[in-house]
């Protein structure tokens, strides 16, 4: 059975994250989505709510499960039992980060083995920055994101507001 792990923060989930959820699905017996609790940030949305988001708009998607870890990607894959990380890359910066990341994890465990799927050109200019950074002036993100994750996402900008 190959598991493989696609981790991130999705802060928020993005039609581009989808695409590589979906894409990879397809290629694995199971995905596990890694929704990174970061301490370092400062997301938009709490990890509990980027997992809730993440099952309601993957739901039709059978081998998939939404977990969330903190530490070590590398720690995460030898718990959950993933031979492979899956990462996506938007263009040329995305390679040099990921490249440099794929060899230290595997200096670090060598049996599990990172996959890179290109983004399709449709979303390759696409990240969860550009979507807060839009929404947040009162642009439409509904061509970024699922209706779901917009309404949420409009939905907390105005909490933010409001208590600013």
């Amino acid at each position: 059975m190959l598991r493989a792990i696609y981790p991130g923060s999705f802060d928020p989930v993005t039609f581009g994250h989808l695409d590589i959820i979906k894409r990879s699905s397809r290629l694995v017996d199971e995905l596990i989505v890694g929704v990174l609790n970061n301490k370092a940030k400062s997301p938009l949305f709490s990890v509990e709510e980027r997992v809730r988001m993440l099952e309601e708009v993957t739901g039709d998607i059978p081998n998939i499960r939404i977990v969330p870890f903190g530490g070590l990607l590398v720690d995460f894959a030898r718990r959950a039992e993933a031979g492979m990380v899956i990462r996506g890359l938007r263009a040329i910066t995305d390679f040099e980060y990921e490249l440099q990341m794929a060899q230290t994890n595997h200096k670090m465990v060598p049996e599990i083995e990172t996959a890179f799927l290109t983004t399709n050109l449709e979303y390759s200019y696409l990240s969860s920055t550009t979507v807060k950074e839009v929404a947040a002036f009162g642009g439409d993100i509904s061509q970024f994101v699922p209706k779901l994750i917009a309404d949420r996402i409009t939905e907390k900008i105005k909490k933010k507001e409001s208590v600013d």
